[in-house]
């Protein structure tokens, strides 16, 4: 394969990634296969999970507990074999404010044909703490201290 040629396989795998994930609620389990190898390692704050079977209940579960998710891709930075792609999810969840929520993230894939690791970064305290609603007032009155120095000696 010529550089050209997986420069052009590469691209087209990145804009089929991004396709995938756009739309999470509407997401497709069963089309895994088409980006991710059978041996996929899968991380994120809250688990790993090795293996295309793991990761497709994996991805029910969290595809299944939102309201409504979306992925808005903001940038993106590709070497030979390996992507960065910052973006932010705008989402909602019955249990964590229930009201339209964003996170910023990156993840991390590596490739050959398809993906074979796969890792999502993003603050979790963000995400889940912060909209729970006792411990979500502790954290924030928490930042305002640490923002007005009243946390610091």
């Amino acid at each position: 394969m010529s550089a050209i040629q997986s420069l052009l396989g590469q691209a087209g795998l990145l804009e089929e990634f991004k396709a995938y994930y756009r739309d999470y609620k509407r997401l497709l389990v069963d089309d895994l296969g088409k980006l991710y190898e059978d041996t996929i390692i899968f991380r994120d704050p809250v688990q790993e999970v090795r293996g295309i079977n793991v990761l497709r209940r994996y991805l029910t579960a969290t595809r299944d507990a939102v309201s409504t998710c979306r992925f808005e891709y903001l940038d993106q930075l590709t070497g030979q074999d390996s992507a960065y792609i910052k973006w932010n999810m705008h989402f909602t969840h019955s249990q964590l404010a229930n009201k339209p929520l964003t996170v910023r993230g990156i993840t991390h894939i590596q490739f050959k044909l398809r993906i074979v690791y796969h890792e999502d970064v993003y603050d979790l305290g963000e995400m889940l703490y912060d909209n729970i609603p006792l411990l979500g007032l502790a954290t924030r009155l928490l930042k305002n201290r640490l923002k007005t120095g009243h946390g610091t000696r």
